[in-house]
């Protein structure tokens, strides 16, 4: 919530003091304000887990491409070693064995790496979408304290019911982001 918001309430509460029946519509202003920011701060928390979480998938797959060019390093050296004439070829095929197996060790230690990056990838999805509905509730919340806000400025409770209605919908949606899949 920015200063000029704050301000803006604290004009809205001083506004209120000269008018008894508006303190109801002004707590509910106070109390939507905490729970904007409570929004955003969960909000941004789960952008920053989502930031971190795809940064260890990236790390993964750098890992992964790692592993294959060695892989392939060693493929092509045993190749190499198959074809190659030489005074030793007893010593020639046990370096041709050595290099298949590194390279074979190479191959099963991808499918590890492989299959840690696809899950932090879908742990990075469900981040975001996380982050995504604090994000939208915190849009709710901010709509109904502006809507409830319009209550001191018109004297209409209507207005303050609006934005009850609205801040309960950005609830729910804040409610629900722990079990987005």
């Amino acid at each position: 919530m920015s200063t000029d918001e704050l301000q803006e309430l604290q004009e809205h509460a001083e506004h209120a003091a000269h008018n008894p029946s508006m303190a109801p519509v002004s707590l509910t202003m106070a109390i939507l304000a905490v729970l904007v920011a409570v929004a955003s701060l969960l909000g941004h928390r789960a952008h920053t887990e989502e930031v971190v979480l795809q940064t260890k998938a990236t790390d993964q797959w750098a890992y992964y491409q790692a592993k294959n060019i060695r892989r392939h390093t060693d493929e092509i050296f045993a190749d190499f070693a198959s074809v190659m004439a030489t005074t030793d070829p007893k010593k020639l095929a046990q370096l041709r064995e050595k290099y298949q197996a590194e390279a074979n060790t190479f191959r099963d230690q991808q499918k590890d790496i492989d299959g840690e990056a696809r899950k932090l990838e879908q742990e990075t999805t469900h981040e975001r979408a996380r982050a995504d509905r604090y994000d939208l509730a915190e849009v709710f919340l901010e709509i109904g304290l502006v809507v409830t806000s319009i209550t001191l400025l018109s004297g209409r409770r209507i207005f303050w019911q609006l934005g009850i209605v609205v801040a309960i919908i950005g609830l729910v949606v804040a409610g629900t982001a722990p079990f987005v899949k």
